[in-house]
């Protein structure tokens, strides 16, 4: 049984969410939830409360590997910087804690769960409650970083299936 993290960064709110993954591909559904960071006070303490909790998080359920989402280019320069370095908090979380971590474009995260890189947030939310037979609607940051740690399950597999890294299964 292996443990995966999926991390979806934000500097209001980060999500998180954790599956385990079977030998066979079958994924449980462990733990989800955003970490709130409005609040914390100017944005270093929101910074510094992300690195708290999410080291709790990974401290609580001892997962195996991390699945972050990768920046993408956004309209405003001041929010993709606070983005940029809300991921980094979240990556120096686990990074400390010697997890290994794959990144995953936004594009592929939606089209290995929903089947389309183009998808929205409730396509993306309705299909991981389906594939981890989650009851109710999902939270969108926590849906999303659960589908980073399904898309890093499907990867893994296709990798091992092929006998190269995560990064070459992807690409091919």
């Amino acid at each position: 049984m292996t443990r995966i993290l999926g991390i979806d960064p934000g500097s209001q709110r980060t999500g998180v969410g954790i599956v385990d993954v079977a030998p066979d591909g079958r994924m449980r559904h462990v733990y989800h939830a955003p970490l709130n960071l409005l609040g914390a006070g100017a944005f270093p303490d929101r910074l510094r409360r992300l690195l708290d909790q999410l080291g709790e998080v990974v401290d609580t359920h001892r997962p195996d590997e991390v699945a972050i989402e990768q920046v993408f280019m956004s309209r405003n320069p001041d929010s993709a910087l606070k983005l940029g370095q809300a991921r980094g908090a979240a990556i120096c979380a686990v990074v400390l804690r010697d997890l290994p971590v794959h990144e995953y474009a936004a594009t592929e995260i939606k089209l290995a769960v929903v089947g389309r890189g183009k998808a929205d947030k409730t396509q993306v939310q309705h299909m991981v409650g389906v594939l981890l037979n989650l009851q109710g609607k999902l939270q969108a940051d926590a849906a999303d970083a659960l589908a980073a740690a399904i898309t890093h399950a499907h990867v893994r597999a296709s990798a091992a299936r092929l006998g190269v890294g995560t990064r070459q299964a992807w690409s091919r």
